[in-house]
């Protein structure tokens, strides 16, 4: 990752400055409640409201929460954040109701979890065909914003790489730099070679030494996220571990559903949930995780998928 960083850093950069700028409040929740219904979810069944950090709890399959945060001022945000935690949601929903309780209702793991809220956000959220259909739609939230856009400048803008502080607003080449700082700083705390009191400054350092940049306030730096503090060491690994699983399942969806830019590219999506359901969400733990990877793919489980999209996404972009 740090060389495809490198050679995109080293390439003329996409404006992105048209995604931040004044985007009402109630319309963004307004278009997100839109995305979750498009995706599956019943809201017969669950809500999304708002918190300073997304989260998806899921009760029981038949109650499930979801908030997001609203950045006025920057467009993606609210966007990225619900069909990130709709993919949580998605999968906690669809787990067997009838073994509530039981492993068999109980999701795999944090890493398969993670590569649900990955998918959606990523391998659908920020794909072409995605925005081929929901799109126009947006302008017509935001046609002071967007009528002079086209989708092609939309497309780059809102995969444009570019170091930046706030590890859930990553792009997808840098968020595996923010997982590494997090799990070496981790690392070091529990080996009891780092102190509690010396995190603020080891971590301007590591994000100096591994994206270039240095936070000025520990609220855009050792305080974003809540893992820590609610006692959730040994998870931040989990969202790497996502990333690589959901390419590894989206490479055996693809080649059970090799149309299916033409269906998202037309605003259908339950499709994916029905697959996602199928050979994911009904298994519960009757599987670890690595050998539900080899049972969908029918291969040994690796990284080729991961680096292999992003690779040839960014090259083509």
């Amino acid at each position: 990752m740090s060389q495809l960083l490198k050679d995109i850093m080293s390439k003329k950069q996409t404006n992105d400055t048209f995604l931040f700028g004044s985007f009402d409040p109630q319309k963004q929740l307004e278009f997100s409640r839109h995305l979750l219904e498009k995706m599956g979810f019943p809201f017969s069944s669950g809500r999304l409201d708002l918190s300073t950090h997304p989260f998806s709890s899921t009760l029981h399959p038949t109650d499930n929460r979801i908030t997001t945060r609203i950045h006025p001022t920057a467009l993606m945000s609210n966007i990225l954040a619900v069909l990130h935690e709709g993919g949580h949601a998605l999968y906690g929903m669809s787990l067997p109701a009838e073994h509530f309780g039981t492993p068999l209702g109980e999701p795999i793991s944090h890493g398969i979890h993670e590569s649900q809220s990955r998918w959606w956000e990523t391998r659908i959220g920020k794909s072409k065909p995605f925005w081929s259909h929901f799109y126009p739609l947006l302008q017509e939230y935001f046609p002071e914003n967007l009528k002079n856009i086209s989708l092609d400048t939309f497309y780059k803008a809102i995969n444009k790489v570019e170091p930046s502080f706030i590890r859930i607003e990553a792009d997808e080449v840098t968020y595996p730099m923010h997982i590494i700082l997090r799990f070496e700083l981790e690392k070091a705390l529990i080996e009891g070679s780092l102190k509690v009191s010396e995190i603020p400054d080891a971590w301007r350092a590591k994000m100096k030494e591994l994206l270039g940049i240095e936070p000025k306030t520990d609220s855009e730096g050792c305080l974003q996220d809540i893992h820590w503090a609610m006692g959730g060491f040994g998870y931040f690994p989990s969202y790497t571990l996502g990333n690589l699983y959901c390419c590894s399942l989206f490479s055996a969806f693809e080649k059970q559903h090799p149309e299916w830019q033409a269906h998202v590219a037309k605003g259908n999506l339950l499709f994916i949930k029905e697959w996602l359901y199928h050979n994911v969400h009904r298994y519960g733990r009757q599987y670890d995780s690595i050998e539900l990877i080899e049972k969908i793919t029918g291969m040994p489980f690796t990284e080729k998928p991961y680096s292999d999209y992003l690779i040839q996404k960014y090259k083509d972009i």
